[in-house]
């Protein structure tokens, strides 16, 4: 399994792979885990490790990347983090982040680990003469690890199961890369050379799957991510008090929803009863645009702004808040953006507000499983008539969440399915 992200790194790239492993053996397979030795994590969470199966082996190798120098040109502290999904907390970019974004798209391609492709090839080759293996998984962003899954691939002939956790060309964030015609061409080679060499892909999305397909993949699975069950086995969580929503984990601007702030402010001008109760909470990396708009909503005196938790800690926060705000990115590939909080949120049974396409996969997921109520970017007043049904239902005490058989989101359940992609490999 050649993954970037592995505990101590936090946040959510690290969770679908993570539990994978965990529980790949209930289904008749060893995992091997190859991943960094040194790598610039933005987040990290330690208690993670507990996840980590005992005995499991963990082959590390070591990588340079180029963020200490980005640090140094753009005026970062030598102890600050990076982020991939163009998040600010304190300012607006700088000319010298707008440059090293042009440089980031056009040299490191297809991102700021390629330089960890070629030494990863020759240590795994070696590494495979000596211990044999029956397949390859991949899992990426960062796409320079399925780079290194091909090459592998190329030199065994071991079959190989690419997953794409986000797209591609098709990730929300690629036309902001201001790439060249050059740089455009050679991401969108390398992309169709693991679509075509990989003997089976796996995304997190239908409608990704589809785009995969038309891009001339031979075999494309969809694989949702979800929740650990284990996860949530503690008791029921008291819920706060007042009329709190909240927002856990990552939200950048692209994510932002300005709509639903004013739906906010307009609300609590409108129904002063409202602004007595009212709060908004924001756990994690948020971008400076949504507190600048909340702001400027007569909203600033409700809101509470926490920093990154520990995964066991966030969760349980979650379960215990009365309504989730849950905004997917605003960006051409929204139809099959499902971000991952999505299924702890599910497995929270806390009301939901999601902002997203009423025809997107995430509101295909919401709605089945009666978690929620979903309004368009834009609909500020079906966001003001829900927001106000919530509000009669916290009055009457009956904020509850989805009750429906949550069980094919389960980390397990997704590790089996996996499980039965290796199992038809190796019988080819």
């Amino acid at each position: 399994m050649i993954l970037y992200y592995w505990p101590p790194s936090g946040g959510a790239g690290v969770q679908r792979c993570l539990k994978m492993v965990k529980y790949l053996r209930d289904f008749g397979w060893e995992p091997i885990v190859y991943t960094a030795e040194n790598a610039h994590y933005p987040i990290i969470d330690p208690s993670l490790e507990q996840d980590i199966p005992p005995g499991q082996v963990v082959l590390k190798h070591p990588i340079w990347e180029p963020y200490e120098l980005y640090k140094r040109f753009v005026g970062k502290g030598k102890d600050s983090r990076v982020y991939s999904g163009f998040l600010a907390e304190d300012k607006k970019a700088s000319w010298t982040e707008r440059l090293s974004i042009w440089i980031r798209g056009n040299f490191f391609i297809p991102d700021a680990r390629r330089f960890w492709i070629g030494p990863s090839i020759r240590y795994l080759k070696q590494y495979l003469r000596e211990n044999p293996v029956d397949a390859i998984f991949s899992s990426g962003p960062p796409h320079s690890v399925h780079l290194i899954a091909k090459g592998i691939k190329e030199a065994t002939g071991l079959p190989w199961l690419a997953d794409f956790r986000d797209p591609w060309t098709n990730i929300d964030f690629y036309d902001q890369l201001r790439l060249t015609k050059w740089a455009d061409r050679r991401h969108r080679r390398l992309e169709r050379s693991v679509i075509e060499t990989a003997d089976q892909l796996s995304t997190v999305s239908w409608v990704w799957a589809d785009e995969f397909r038309q891009m001339g993949a031979r075999q494309v699975e969809v694989i949702t991510n979800g929740f650990d069950h284990e996860d949530f086995a503690f008791e029921p969580q008291p819920l706060e008090e007042g009329f709190l929503f909240s927002h856990i984990g990552y939200l950048n601007a692209d994510r932002n929803p300005p709509a639903l702030w004013r739906a906010f402010g307009e609300l609590c001008e409108e129904i002063p009863a409202i602004r007595e109760v009212l709060r908004l909470r924001f756990v994690g990396k948020t971008d400076v645009q949504v507190f600048e708009q909340i702001k400027a909503a007569g909203l600033e005196a409700l809101t509470e702004k926490r920093a990154y938790l520990p995964h066991h800690e966030a969760i349980r926060l979650q379960a215990r808040s009365p309504v989730l705000i849950l905004p997917v990115n605003n960006v051409p590939n929204v139809m099959g953006h499902i971000p991952g909080k999505t299924f702890e949120y599910l497995a929270s049974r806390r009301p939901i507000l999601c902002i997203a396409p009423e025809a997107s996969d995430l509101a295909r997921i919401i709605t089945t499983a009666g978690a929620g109520v979903v309004c368009h970017f834009e609909d500020k007043e079906k966001m003001k008539r829900e927001i106000f049904k919530l509000y009669q239902r916290y009055k009457k005490n009956q904020l509850s969440g989805s009750t429906t058989d949550l069980s094919v989101y389960t980390r397990k359940h997704a590790t089996g399915q996996v499980a039965g992609l290796l199992n038809k490999l190796v019988q080819h």
